[in-house]
């Protein structure tokens, strides 16, 4: 399996409030923080380095214009991972999204893969790695929008089947299923992956 995202530690109290004031410092340093975890979910649910960096963007904005509003004293991480996965969510039900999409053949960017892996020194390995995550991240653009999310939430993001289910609004046997749903799909992907490959 490939690893989990790493968990960016959350800022302190003096930080956070910062960025609720809007000080430009304070919000530089949340950009320099958070900017892996934002892009890095983006890039995985989209399939697309271009619409990540756009969503990012956007999902910075929203940061700034909701920031007298921030609660100091909770991590800020789940708040970003729900403003990320709304934005990606409304480019999916964006009519040039769909219309674009239909001539389009699923995510095969080389460099995203690289972009994504966890960077180890070993360079066989992280060739290695680089392609299954290649392959992992075409599969995955293959799927629905609604198994795409708990297979990158629960898998790369380390969210827990009742956080999912809060971010979905959905009940929590529903989010369970969902994902079993998600990695049943991710499986037969795949194994169209290997075929394709080995053709």
């Amino acid at each position: 399996m490939l690893p989990l995202e790493r968990r960016v530690s959350p800022p302190s109290v003096p930080e956070l409030e910062g960025v609720r004031a809007r000080d430009r410092a304070a919000l530089a340093m949340f950009y320099e923080r958070y900017f892996d975890h934002v892009y890095s979910l983006a890039a995985r649910l989209m399939g697309d380095r271009e619409r990540a960096e756009d969503i990012t963007q956007d999902v910075f904005l929203k940061v700034w214009r909701a920031a007298p509003g921030l609660d100091v004293t909770r991590d800020p991480a789940p708040w970003l991972t729900a403003i990320t996965c709304n934005a990606c969510r409304d480019v999916w039900r964006s009519g040039a999204y769909r219309a674009a999409q239909s001539g389009r053949p699923p995510a095969d960017d080389p460099e995203l893969g690289v972009v994504l892996t966890s960077g180890r020194n070993d360079p066989e390995e992280d060739a290695m790695t680089s392609e299954r995550e290649r392959l992992v991240q075409r599969a995955i653009s293959r799927l629905p929008e609604a198994l795409r999310l708990p297979v990158v939430l629960h898998d790369f993001q380390g969210l827990g089947h009742a956080e999912i289910a809060r971010l979905l609004g959905i009940d929590h046997s529903a989010a369970r299923k969902r994902y079993s749903r998600a990695l049943a799909a991710l499986a037969a992907a795949l194994d169209e992956e290997g075929a394709d490959d080995g053709a």
